[in-house]
């Protein structure tokens, strides 16, 4: 059982005061299920997938890693397999510095064998847009929204024309261990097409910056736009809508399904996670 202290602030009607009481809860730590962190990308080098056990939601201990499972992953297309070994906490298959394992229009099986049970999720590289370039402008808080003054970033990039695409859009500050932030996007837009094959608009393109703590000087601007299929591009939104969601009308948070299907006869495991796949176009440039 654990304990969680929660600070309920209680208002005083009558007298327009406030106390803070201090109330001990128990609650159930819950099932631990295995947890599947797998994406697989055009880009070359070393290919990561993590598979841990997932914590109750309020432990702050680190998911703890499994080490036991054996992960392959099938190109359908080309009929070929890669066997994922495990070192460092990861499971990890490295075809060479300049050679890539993903294909753009090949479609990808992940079958994870685990405690004597078999899972298996697909999903397929899609197309990728380039990204053309990155510009910066100087805002003060006085003109505009930024809380400090700084450098406002965005990209510039054009949607492919013909069928709906869908994009994930990271970017980084420095390296790529310095996140900044995610956005989503369908044809350039939000949630929902509008145009087919136009520029990405204003606000995708600025959200490659924190406009708490715009760029400064000397430092590095990096981009990298991901191509998604539809059953991704689904996931990635749900959680990324739990994580930001706050305040009185936020949504109850759940665990959002997983793509990989216990195919065990009488199997009864179930995972958390996904397995997806991106083609992706990079770009990056410093603030001079």
């Amino acid at each position: 059982m654990k304990k969680i202290r929660l600070s309920i602030l209680v208002a005083m009607v009558a007298t327009f005061t406030a106390c803070e009481d201090v109330v001990d809860i128990d609650v159930k730590k819950g099932t631990s299920y295995p947890v599947l962190d797998a994406w697989i990308t055009t880009e070359p080098g070393v290919q990561k997938i993590r598979f841990t056990k997932s914590v109750p939601y309020t432990d702050q201990a680190p998911a703890p890693v499994i080490d036991d499972a054996r992960i392959t992953l099938i190109d359908e297309t080309a009929n070929k397999s890669y066997l994922f070994a495990f070192s460092n906490g990861v499971y990890s298959y490295n075809p060479g510095d300049n050679e890539t394992i993903g294909v753009i229009g090949h479609a990808y099986r992940l079958r994870i064998e685990y405690n004597t049970e078999v899972f298996e999720a697909v999903d397929t590289i899609k197309r990728i847009t380039p990204i053309d370039s990155i510009s910066y402008k100087y805002e003060t808080t006085d003109e505009s929204f930024v809380e400090e003054d700084g450098y406002v970033a965005k990209f510039h990039a054009i949607d492919i024309k013909g069928g709906v695409d869908y994009y994930w859009m990271r970017s980084y500050r420095n390296d790529l261990q310095h996140k900044v932030g995610d956005e989503f996007s369908v044809d350039g837009y939000f949630d929902q097409s509008v145009k087919d094959g136009s520029a990405f608009i204003l606000p995708i393109q600025e959200a490659v910056t924190d406009f708490d703590k715009p760029f400064q000087k000397g430092e590095k601007v990096i981009v990298k736009l991901r191509s998604l299929t539809y059953q991704s591009h689904f996931f990635l939104t749900q959680v990324d809508d739990q994580l930001e969601s706050g305040g009185l009308f936020a949504k109850v948070l759940e665990n959002v399904r997983c793509n990989a299907i216990n195919v065990t006869t009488g199997g009864k495991q179930k995972l958390l996670g996904w397995f997806g796949t991106s083609a992706v176009s990079s770009k990056e440039r410093v603030i001079e």
